[in-house]
C-alpha cells in the first residue's frame, strides 16, 4: 500500500541560523540567572560568616504533604494570633521554612523576601546549600521556602522532663499528717535535629525544632491542717479519694533544677507568692519543658513561655533567644498584663490547655 504520509525530520534539523541563534541567546539568559541566584547564595553566606549554624525554625512537612500542611496549619496559626496567644498581635505574620524534608512555622514581623525570613528565624545558611525561592523573592504568608542541604540527615531524639512535687493544704486530714494525691510522672521532650557527619563522626547536630511530646505529671502531696476527730479514724479514711471533701490551696512546689530555683527566689523576692510560682511551673513545664530554646513546629512559638513570635521577647532584653532569664521575666509582665497575675494565665491554662 502506497504511504502518503511525509517523512518526520528531527526538528532541529529544520532550525535556520537566525533560530539557533534564538536559542543561543535563551540559553545564556538562563546561564547568568542561575549563576545570580548561586552568587546570591554565596554573597548570603559572606555576609552571615561567623555567626554561627544554629537552626531555629522551620515549617511545613515533607514535599508531598505541603500542600495538606498549608491547608491544616495555616488556620491554627492564624487562630493562635487572632487569639493573641503569647503576645501575638494584628502584626505576627509567619513564613513556612522545609529544610531536608522535615519543618516549621518562621514567625516573625515586616517580612519582605526570603532572606528577612531566614534572618528572623535565626537560620544561617552553610556552603552547598540551596533555596528555593531565591533570597530576593518577595514572601506571603503562602510561601514554602525549601532549603536542601546535602550530606545530612534529620534525626528525633527524646529526652525526660523532670516532674515537681507539689504539696497541698487540706483540711479533710489531720494536722501533721501527710497523703499522696497522685504519683509523678517525668515528661518526654521531643527534638528534631539536622545532623552532619564525617563517616560516623558527627560534625554539626543543629535543632530544627523540640516540643514537649508528653508534659509531666506533678506528684502531688496533701498536706492536713484539720482537726482529729475524738470519735474514730473514720473520717480519715474518706480522705484517700484525694481529700475532695475538703478545701485544697494551689499549692506549694518545690523547685527542680537551676532555671526553677532562680524563678522561685525570683518570685518570691518580688513579692510574689508559692501559688504564683506552682502556676508558672505548672504553664512551663506544658509549654516548653524547660527548654529555653523549645521551637513548637507547627505553631512557631519559641522559648519558655512559647512566645508568638520569640521576638516578643526583646522587650524584656537583647539577650532573649538564650537567656531563661529574659524569657522568665517576659512571661511574668505578659501574665500580668493580660491575665492580672500569674494565677489567671494559670487557671486559663487549665480551661484551655494554652494562655
Amino acid at each position: 500500500m502506497a504511504r502518503h504520509r511525509k517523512e518526520k525530520t528531527f526538528v532541529l534539523q529544520r532550525f535556520t541560523r537566525r533560530q539557533w541563534m534564538g536559542v543561543a541567546g535563551g540559553l545564556t539568559v538562563v546561564a547568568l540567572m542561575v549563576g545570580g541566584g548561586l552568587a546570591t547564595q554565596n554573597f548570603y553566606r559572606r555576609e552571615n560568616a561567623g555567626t554561627g549554624s544554629t537552626i531555629t525554625a522551620y515549617s511545613a512537612t515533607k514535599s508531598d504533604e505541603v500542600s495538606a500542611f498549608q491547608a491544616a496549619s495555616r488556620g491554627d496559626v492564624r487562630t493562635a494570633i487572632k487569639e493573641g496567644r503569647g503576645g501575638a498581635d494584628a502584626n505576627t505574620s509567619y513564613v513556612k521554612v522545609v529544610i531536608n524534608g522535615d519543618s516549621r512555622v518562621v514567625l516573625g514581623e515586616n517580612f519582605t523576601t526570603v532572606k528577612s525570613v531566614l534572618e528572623q528565624g535565626g537560620i544561617t545558611l552553610e556552603s552547598g546549600d540551596t533555596v528555593s525561592p531565591s533570597l530576593t523573592t518577595k514572601v506571603s504568608e503562602s510561601t514554602v521556602i525549601k532549603i536542601e542541604r546535602s550530606g545530612s540527615t534529620v534525626e528525633t531524639t527524646e529526652s525526660e522532663i523532670p516532674f515537681n512535687t507539689v504539696e497541698e493544704k487540706t483540711d479533710s486530714l489531720p494536722a501533721g499528717t501527710k497523703q499522696v494525691k497522685t504519683e509523678g510522672k517525668k515528661g518526654v521532650m521531643a527534638r528534631t535535629n539536622l545532623v552532619t557527619k564525617a563517616g560516623s563522626k558527627v560534625v554539626s547536630s543543629n535543632t530544627i525544632s523540640s516540643w514537649v511530646k508528653t508534659a509531666p505529671t506533678n506528684k502531688v502531696v496533701l498536706v492536713g491542717t484539720g482537726v482529729a476527730s475524738s470519735s474514730s479514724g473514720s473520717s480519715n479514711s474518706g480522705s484517700s479519694s484525694g481529700g475532695s471533701s475538703g478545701s485544697t490551696s494551689v499549692g506549694t512546689t518545690a523547685p527542680v533544677g537551676e532555671m526553677q530555683q532562680w524563678a522561685h527566689n525570683y518570685l518570691i523576692s518580688s513579692g510574689y507568692s508559692e501559688a504564683d510560682f506552682t502556676g508558672l511551673v505548672y504553664i512551663i513545664n506544658h509549654e516548653s519543658g524547660w527548654d529555653p530554646h523549645s521551637t513548637n513546629p507547627s505553631s512557631g512559638a519559641y522559648g519558655l513561655p512559647q512566645a508568638l513570635p520569640g521576638s516578643k521577647m526583646a522587650s524584656a532584653g537583647p539577650d532573649w533567644q538564650n537567656n531563661y532569664q529574659t524569657q522568665l521575666k517576659w512571661f511574668i509582665s505578659y501574665c500580668n498584663e493580660r491575665y492580672g497575675g500569674i494565677q489567671g494565665a494559670y487557671s486559663f491554662w487549665l480551661s484551655h490547655s494554652w494562655y
